[in-house]
Parts: C-alpha cells; structure tokens; sequence
C-alpha cells in the first residue's frame, strides 16, 4: 500500500526513492557495461534492476513509512551493488552523470521499450547515461495529486540546486552544478509539468505529448514532477543521484514533506500562488547551473537570489511538516552539514582537483558512494 490515513488525506504520507547507479572502469573512469550481470548476481529481482543503459543499475527502496526504513534499504543496495560490480572489474558511484564521457554508439540495454525510444529519439538516447534519484510520495486520489503537483512547482529550483551532483563531463569541470539536468533535457518533456486543474486537463497534457512525437509512452513523458504511470504517487524526478546515502535520505524527507504539504493544501482549498512556466523553467535552469554556490532565478519573484534563499524558504514552509512526520532532525541536520561542506557538485569539484588522475578521481567517488552513515535513529 502507498497510502497511510484517510480517503481526504494523509497523516504521514509513504515514500519510496529510486535510485540510478553508474558502473565505471576503476582505471580509465570509461563506463562499464555490465549492468545485467551485476543485476543478475545481486539477487534481488525487484530492488535492483535494468535502466536504460548496459552501465546504470536501478536500485528501489520497498515502500516505506520511516526515513530510518529509507536509510537501511538505500544502505544495503548501495552495498550490494558495490560488491557484485567489484567482481565484475567495475565500481559503483553515485554521480548524475560519467565523469568520463559516454561511448557512442550508446549501450542500450537490449529491451523492446528501450530499443523503440533509441530510434524515435536518438539524439537524446546517446546522452542518456544520466543517474537520477526519484522519490514516490503517497496520494490519496489522482484528482488531489493533480492540485497538489499545481502547488509544488515553484519548490522545484531549489530542490534542483540542493540535489546537484554532476559537475564533470568528459573530463572536465563543466560550471555546471548539474550537467544531468542539461543533457536530460534533450528529452522533450523534461520540465514542470505544465500547469493544470484537474485529472482530465493533466491526462489531455500527457495524451498531447504522446500523440505529439514528444514521448513515446506515458512512462516516457518525463516531467520534473508527475503522477506515477504505475503508482498511486507523485514521482519528483528534479534531483541528481545523491552522493551519499545520508543526502538521498534527507532529500526524500524533504520532498515527502513538500507533497504532504501540497496535499493538505489541496484537500483544504487553499489557492495556489500562479508561476510561469517560462520562468520556472528558466529558475530550474539557473539552479542546475548554480548548486549551493551561486544565484537561482526566484520563479514567483522573478529575480535572482543566492540559491541558499530559496532552499532556506522552501525548509520554512515544511518545517512544520517534517516535524509532524518526525523527520526534522535527520532533514535538518544533513542540510546543515551541506551548507558546512558543500553540496555534491562542491565536493566533486574539490576530489577532482585533488585526484590528478581518473582512477584516483574514480576511487574517491566511489568512497564517498559508499559513506553511508550512521543513519537516522529508529
């Protein structure tokens, strides 16, 4: 079950996170295809399983209703895919995108789905090597997921900035706080979902893409945050993969708290403040772009303020919130520590300044993957 409490609403909402994992060569730093292998050993038919490319591995949490219930199965699927690629010559890091560059032509898992979107976009298939860390909140009804994802937009900059970890491409520090979210938006419809009211206008918008060529099915109709096509959830697709289990943790209380948050405001009626999508889509560039460390357009002001402003507002509305679900401390706590030691990008920068070669710079994102922390208290 993805739903706790009432039809009307929900006390403490389930959450569940997905996370995209990138096998590298611990020498060169090139992509490793061995994801169905590694998948294969692991023994977990439905926590770890194929993405897109022959080097990512999927991994997914079951539902939960504690981040202390996130934080041990993020724990042991990060382990476990570690040691099963370690005996396939590669190692598993947490980063938005290969540090190193994609090999073209593209490893494309060899599935039907993942064929058929090769050839209808193959433009954005060959970059499509990029890791995400997805997160499920609970609705109650389609009809309130509609009017709460309405008023969760103007939260996904922030959330954006907060998440960033991909830094490096091709070698190179790219100014890029996230170069996930650029090359993810070869995709059509990676962006907020467009605004609408209701179940039927929502499905009309997803329906259009499709008919459109812009997606080839409604799981390809890639909305920063969308209705789940397979779960009765809000799927929030803004962040890069954490670098640390600890940061994935926090990030799905945070957003667990925003949709519980969204909801209640929904079930009670309570109006919605209007942002433009050109704009949000122009704030939600500015912070991939920015991280931690620089300016993001404010999308309901439209100005640009430090990146931290907008974080420090979004963690004051759902205070409240994160309270109620007992997950202040563990929220707080590790967004406080980013704003000690950086964000993923700032300390990807900082290993890769520091390494002076690939396979050093591969070792200390894999050391980092694997710090897993003491996790929040039970």
């Amino acid at each position: 079950m993805w739903l706790r409490g009432s039809a009307d609403a929900i006390d403490v909402p389930t959450v569940g996170v997905e996370e995209e994992v990138t096998l590298l060569d611990p020498r060169s730093g090139a992509v490793v295809p061995v994801a169905a292998e590694i998948i294969r050993e692991c023994g977990y038919p439905t926590r770890v399983v194929a993405e897109s490319m022959r080097f990512l591995v999927e991994t997914r949490t079951p539902v939960c209703t504690t981040l202390a219930e996130v934080h041990g199965a993020l724990s042991t699927l990060r382990r476990r895919v570690a040691e099963v690629a370690s005996r396939h010559g590669a190692v598993a890091v947490a980063t938005g995108v290969a540090p190193y560059g994609l090999p073209d032509p593209p490893q494309v898992t060899d599935e039907p789905r993942y064929n058929e979107l090769a050839r209808h976009f193959p433009t954005a298939m060959r970059t499509n090597g990029i890791s995400g860390c997805h997160v499920h909140v609970g609705v109650p009804t389609r009809q309130v997921a509609v009017e709460a994802l309405l008023r969760l937009r103007p939260w996904l900059p922030p959330l954006i900035a907060l998440a960033a970890n991909s830094p490096i491409w091709e070698g190179e520090v790219t100014g890029w706080a996230s170069q996930r979210f650029i090359l993810a938006s070869r995709w059509p419809t990676v962006m907020p979902a467009p605004p609408a009211c209701s179940v039927e206008e929502y499905d009309e918008t997803v329906d259009q893409a499709i008919a459109s060529g812009q997606a080839l099915d409604r799981r390809s109709v890639y909305f920063l945050a969308r209705l789940s096509p397979r779960y009765p959830t809000i799927e929030v697709r803004a962040a890069d993969m954490c670098l640390t289990a600890e940061e994935a943790v926090a990030y799905a209380g945070l957003v667990r708290a925003l949709v519980g948050m969204a909801v209640d405001d929904a079930v009670a009626g309570r109006p919605v403040v209007p942002v433009r999508q050109d704009l949000l889509r122009q704030s939600c560039r500015s912070a991939a772009r920015a991280g931690l460390g620089g300016m993001v357009i404010d999308p309901q002001a439209d100005s640009p303020v430090p990146s931290w402003e907008l974080i420090d507002g979004m963690v004051t509305r759902v205070r409240p919130r994160l309270r109620e679900h007992g997950d202040e401390a563990v929220v707080l706590s590790t967004i406080n520590r980013l704003r000690t030691v950086g964000g993923g990008a700032d300390r990807q920068r900082c290993l890769f300044q520091r390494a002076g070669s690939p396979a050093a710079f591969v070792a200390e994102l894999a050391t980092a993957t694997g710090e897993l922390g003491p996790g929040p208290a039970v």
